[in-house]
């Protein structure tokens, strides 16, 4: 059989890696370097992903895309693949709520099937290994399975009904992710009043405490961009089952202060827990 070829949108630190796995039972996985930073280009490149001019061009070479964005993209990225009549697998895996998924559905198919996915955990790279939920049509999901057979990506099939997936994925967002926004204000405070190695003392005789482990700050800050389009999809997806979305608002809303310390790789504590207290 035939190999598939497998389209990305987009290389980013997650997207990359996740090819990288897939292009272990792909034939090739090609993306679309039309409007890219160079960043993108390079990472693209360490992975091994095969650059072509135009997302026309991606779309007529594959038979699975994978869609891996910015919440905010993914609703206009599926419009324009649309746009073009895609007709194979549509992986919708971006942090988005189950009312989204299902409108990028709705303009996908019945052209290309689509198959609601939910990455939860880390970048599969070094020894880290995330969970890709599937959920959609059996013999889609079928297929996405068997690409990431073997490799760092573990597959789970949620069912056949499109949302699932995603509301699993916000579901654990809306926890980790806000958890870590608590701590970076209750150090921030405590720090204000000289009081933050004892907190982190305090919080460090408790097991599994964001608390005790301060560094996770400056993870968060470099993140915050896309973090906080992550806590207002969880929101939205809050409200719809009658549920009050108010602290994953301003969970979301306190985390744009830090959206010009954007994927900051020299970010120290104190830089970040500065940024935050400035409005």
């Amino acid at each position: 059989m035939d190999l598939p070829t497998v389209g990305i949108l987009h290389p980013g630190s997650m997207g990359a890696a996740v090819a990288s796995c897939a292009a272990t039972n792909a034939g090739a996985v090609v993306w679309c370097e039309a409007g890219r930073s160079p960043a993108s280009a390079a990472r693209a490149a360490q992975f091994g992903l095969t650059a072509v001019a135009t997302l026309s061009e991606v779309l007529k070479r594959s038979d699975i895309v994978i869609s891996l964005c910015p919440p905010a993209a993914a609703e206009g990225l599926a419009r324009d693949v649309a746009g073009h009549g895609f007709g194979g697998v549509y992986v919708e895996a971006n942090a988005i709520s189950p009312e989204r998924v299902r409108r990028i559905a709705s303009l996908l198919e019945p052209d290309a099937f689509v198959v609601d996915g939910g990455v939860v955990g880390s970048p599969p790279i070094g020894s880290k290994t995330p969970a890709l939920y599937l959920s959609g049509d059996v013999g889609a999901t079928e297929r996405v399975e068997a690409l990431f057979a073997g490799t760092a990506v573990r597959t789970a099939v949620l069912g056949t009904e499109v949302g699932k997936a995603s509301a699993l994925k916000l579901a654990y967002t809306s926890f980790q992710k806000t958890s870590r926004v608590l701590v970076a204000l209750a150090v921030g405070m405590a720090r204000e009043y000289g009081v933050d190695q004892e907190l982190i003392e305090v919080a460090s005789r408790r097991t599994d405490s964001y608390l005790s482990e301060p560094e996770y700050i400056v993870k968060t800050a470099a993140r915050a961009w896309r973090w906080g389009p992550e806590l207002d999809e969880a929101a939205d997806a809050l409200a719809a089952a009658g549920l009050p979305p108010e602290m994953l608002r301003a969970a979301a809303a306190t985390l744009s202060r830090w959206n010009d310390a954007r994927d900051d790789s020299e970010l120290t504590l104190t830089d970040a827990l500065d940024r935050f207290a400035r409005p």
